[in-house]
């Protein structure tokens, strides 16, 4: 019987869905599903959606639910991690502070001043989990869910003998959303996708074989397409290959969208997909969410039509399925850059093709990307080095440095005027940051 963790269980959605996913592999429709969330209320929930889950399938399946982080890692064959540190009311600060200097977000969960302090916020307990891990279930694999992706696998490849990916359903998601755009069924597509998480490129999309990408650029020319994703579209138009995650996230992740109040408009609050112009829209939405989550879940909970058994489209379960002794099974996962893509740096945290079998995660080599890619993702991997290496030292000079070279930060705000808004950051989060020595730039 295999052990399969949840740190985090009590993220409801990502909870149940995974679970409906693990149990319909014969590996593991038996398995012991561990839930453990320091949150009870939210635990609770979790365990009567699992069991709920393990019941309409009449799946042979255990369940257990524990506070006690050790004893949910103990004998894990594989783990899963989906938490969150600090509530919607801390997270605001990272885009309302931000804004007051006139850097203007709004998902705000991965990169740009945002995604540096989630990611000071949360590697101390990724790490920490790490450690658990090494202790109680040295042969697990850990599969990450939680944001900012890039920099938490980055400190824990570099910090722990862990074997870590982070997993994104944007590459599988726009996959899909460019086949749709040119009528390929997605069983007739191939694609290579590389470079890092959320600023992935499709260097190749094929469709029976054949390169798709014009017919990809004769899609985003008619005007219903192109309101679809106005940023992506954006950049595809002038950057040549397709980016992997929404137009709401990419337009942070650069400098060109955001900012000017001209621009946001023109490029950013328009459109079906994340309507990356409107925080207050955001915000209250994640704050509604926060609020109402109870009535929600019963909802579901109360309805005796609502387990769908049928598997989604996450890879978590396939890799899972693959390292216990399954079918081998290829996804796009964060990995350490081992030469996997030349022009970007050593170790760095990137995002590629991996085959998951019994060995674990056996990521492939893909080569050079083309160097107007590279140079984007160049700028964001040394912010998200310079963030990590200060949420390892505690250093705040380095946190200042981090967003000085943030794209939206450095086209919008002098150097003076960075540190006086990561100063005040730093103060805001100053409960969340153990590792820190002083909450000051110049401490």
């Amino acid at each position: 019987m295999a052990k399969i963790t949840f740190i985090g269980a009590g993220s409801f959605g990502f909870t149940r869905n995974l679970v409906r996913d693990v149990l319909t592999f014969p590996t593991t429709t038996d398995a012991h599903i561990c839930l453990m969330d320091i949150n009870p209320e939210r635990l609770a929930f979790s365990e009567r959606a699992v069991r709920k889950i393990v019941a309409a399938g009449d799946y042979p399946a255990t369940v257990t639910a524990t506070l006690n982080r050790a004893e949910a890692l103990e004998g894990a064959d594989a783990v899963l991690c989906t938490i969150l540190n600090g509530s919607v009311q801390v997270w605001r600060h990272d885009i309302e502070i931000p804004k007051s200097f006139g850097v203007d977000t709004n998902v705000g969960d991965t990169r740009s001043v945002s995604g540096i302090f989630r990611a000071l916020r949360t590697i101390p307990v990724m790490l920490d989990i790490c450690r658990d891990i090494e202790r109680y279930c040295p042969k697990a694999i850990l599969l990450n869910y939680t944001n900012p992706m890039a920099m938490l696998c980055r400190a824990m490849q570099r910090e722990t003998s862990v074997q870590v990916s982070g997993l994104c359903h944007s590459v599988q998601g726009t996959a899909e959303m460019l086949a749709k755009w040119i009528g390929a069924p997605m069983e007739e597509v191939d694609f290579v996708s590389a470079g890092i998480n959320h600023q992935a490129w499709y260097v190749k999309f094929l469709w029976k074989g054949e390169d798709a990408y014009p017919l990809i650029r004769a899609a985003v020319e008619k005007p219903e397409i192109y309101e679809e994703e106005v940023v992506r579209n954006e950049m595809f138009k002038h950057l040549d290959y397709y980016v992997t995650e929404s137009s709401g996230h990419n337009s942070e992740y650069n400098p060109w969208f955001r900012k000017r109040p001209d621009l946001i408009e023109k490029y950013c609050t328009h459109g079906t997909g994340w309507n990356p112009g409107v925080y207050a829209q955001v915000l209250e939405w994640y704050l509604a969410a926060e609020k109402n989550w109870q009535e929600e879940i019963t909802k579901w909970l109360d309805d005796p039509d609502a387990v769908q058994l049928e598997r989604g489209h996450e890879y978590a379960a396939s890799i899972i399925n693959a390292y216990l002794g399954g079918d081998p099974f290829e996804f796009n996962g964060n990995v350490p850059n081992t030469g996997l893509i030349p022009n970007l740096p050593t170790g760095a945290c990137v995002e590629v093709p991996v085959l998951a079998n019994r060995r674990g995660f056996n990521p492939m080599y893909v080569g050079n990307l083309p160097p107007q890619l590279a140079a984007l993702n160049n700028q964001s991997i040394a912010v998200e080095e310079m963030a990590v290496e200060a949420a390892i030292t505690g250093d705040p000079r380095l946190v200042f440095h981090a967003v000085a070279y943030d794209p939206l930060t450095a086209a919008v705000l002098s150097l003076q005027e960075i540190k006086e808004m990561v100063d005040a950051m730093l103060l805001k989060n100053a409960d969340y940051l153990p590792t820190f020595k002083g909450l000051s730039v110049n401490a």
